[in-house]
């Protein structure tokens, strides 16, 4: 297939994950559609970019999100430069508007397992001050590494204590604090960010900066909390 492309005038994809971690549909415009080939030329499908999409790019230790732009599957999902690439199995026309829908049951897992890493590790760090230096989302499993050790017996505690989180269904908040107020929060994972930063706070377990959408709500029966600083 010959390359069909309309170009984005340099434009970062408008990032509706952001606005609501919930979203299940969207409108878009598809911006441009280009083949992905192997380095021995073999076809392995396509790259679409759309002017806005309620699909998160891998990042922050999650997957990317999966789904559909309309009949056309979205097997993954990846940011460059502000840019966020969906790869699909077939072509779609640049130009088209399209219909985007997540696979949100997979998104939601992924929220969920996001929450208890935001939680285990504000737990880990508040008794014992050691940081998370490794976070991996599976889909089966989800590991996270820490620059200290821990004992069976602290583990067994720190079981307890996350648990008692998802049972008491801790609200989910999301900051986004100006320079100056930034200066006078205590959050985790304190590194050069440019740009906004974005806090995600889950008060009495943690609070850190975080690319991925609103983690949510831990349990699934209430909706996340947002809120502003």
């Amino acid at each position: 297939m010959e390359e069909k492309q309309m170009t984005s005038g340099g434009r970062e994809t408008e990032k509706l994950y952001y606005r609501d971690s919930h979203r299940k549909e969207f409108d878009a415009v598809v911006l441009s559609c280009e083949e992905k080939r192997t380095a021995d030329g073999k076809k392995t499908g396509y790259r679409v970019v759309l002017d806005r999409t309620a699909f998160f790019p891998e990042g922050g230790g999650q997957f990317g999100d999966v789904g559909r732009l309309d009949r056309v599957e979205v097997v993954d999902t990846h940011e460059k430069n502000g840019v966020i690439y969906h790869e699909t199995k077939e072509p779609l026309e640049p130009g088209q508007t399209v219909k985007g829908k997540l696979d949100f049951a997979v998104r939601f897992d992924r929220m969920q397992q996001h929450s208890g890493e935001h939680i285990l590790s504000g737990l880990v760090h508040s008794l014992y001050g050691y940081d998370n230096v490794g976070f991996h989302l599976g889909a089966e499993i989800t590991t996270l590494d820490f620059n200290g050790e821990l004992t069976e017996e602290q583990v067994r505690d720190l079981e307890l204590r996350a648990n008692r989180a998802v049972f008491e269904n801790v609200p989910v908040q999301v900051l986004y604090p100006t320079k100056e107020q930034l200066k006078s929060v205590n959050y985790r994972s304190k590194i050069e960010i440019e740009g906004q930063v974005r806090i995600v706070s889950i008060p009495g377990y943690d609070i850190c900066a975080c690319c991925a959408p609103p983690c949510g709500p831990v349990r699934g029966d209430r909706a996340d909390q947002s809120c502003k600083l």
